[in-house]
């Protein structure tokens, strides 16, 4: 049964679900009538209570996805479907320390905070003291929060943890934060980012080609949900399509043995050597901007 101070989702006959906290003395008023809170108290989860009017609701415990969905927003906040695999994807269980920047609305920070148990820890950086702020009361509001370290800081000085496990990024222009990434990541460790479009993907992809980073992949989630009827099985009319690019990675020393051996077709000989000829122009340039910047007389 629902305790006093926690959450509990009201179900009425239509379906609409109504995400409550159970406040002794606060009874639940609605269009149907009035619950008490003393009687919702002495419900337990998966049953029905009627109100004062005779209207049955029921009454359901809160999963993780109820409280990603139910976050007080300002900004744009992922999906569960997008959480729950970048989660996996990160290995965020019990004992996992992790690093997230930024934390906007704190959907994710919720649900890292929740998987990362008590021996775990998140720290969670954001530059704008709203969303700080949002994040903070979100926290608090689903009943988590209890191993979260915020900071109101912009990273590009770089992140106070050295040995993370992994590490998020959530930023417009996440390549010019990656040598501050490694720095903060044990070797090994997982990296994931979140972007909007296909440019500021391949602008990320470029600046991970020089750096320590290895298991690449670039992916995207869509989800469609189907119409639970027996008898006439069909998808709805509407899905969950593109909601963002997923990037993930890992920290890995790379050398030119281990390269050189990797099997390649036609296509990744071509590709390698487009990128071997990119490569070699970066080094040009910063040969010729030492050279430029040398002004010594002999």
């Amino acid at each position: 049964m629902p305790a006093y101070g926690e959450l509990f989702i009201l179900v009425n006959p239509a379906g609409k679900r109504s995400l409550r906290r159970l406040l002794e003395g606060q009874d639940i008023h609605g269009t149907d009538g009035v619950i008490p809170a003393e009687t919702l108290a002495a419900c337990g989860f998966g049953v029905e209570v009627h109100t004062l009017q005779g209207k049955p609701y029921r009454i359901m415990k809160p999963t993780l996805y109820d409280l990603v969905r139910g976050v007080k927003r300002q900004t744009q906040i992922l999906y569960p479907k997008d959480i729950g695999y970048i989660c996996m994807r990160l290995g965020v269980g019990n004992g996992t320390r992790i690093i997230e920047a930024g934390s906007g609305s704190g959907s994710l920070t919720v649900a890292l905070s929740w998987l990362s148990g008590e021996r775990g820890h998140v720290y969670t950086y954001e530059a704008r003291q709203e969303f700080y702020d949002l994040c903070r009361q979100n926290l608090a509001w689903a009943g988590v929060g209890h191993n979260v370290t915020q900071y109101l800081r912009d990273i590009q000085a770089g992140f106070e943890q050295t040995d993370a496990d992994a590490l998020f990024l959530d930023l417009r222009t996440p390549w010019d934060y990656l040598p501050q990434a490694t720095a903060a990541l044990k070797p090994g460790g997982a990296l994931a980012f979140l972007l909007p479009t296909t440019d500021q993907v391949s602008l990320l992809l470029k600046g991970m080609e020089t750096g320590p980073f290895d298991a690449i992949e670039v992916e995207e989630i869509l989800m469609r949900a189907w119409k639970p009827v027996a008898d006439r099985l069909r998808p709805h009319d509407r899905m969950i399509a593109h909601t963002g690019f997923l990037i993930f990675a890992r920290l890995q020393e790379r050398s030119f043995d281990f390269e050189s051996l990797k099997p390649l077709g036609t296509r990744e000989r071509k590709q390698r050597k487009a990128l071997d000829e990119r490569l070699g122009r970066i080094e040009n340039e910063e040969k010729d901007d030492l050279h430029c910047g040398d002004t010594s007389i002999a």
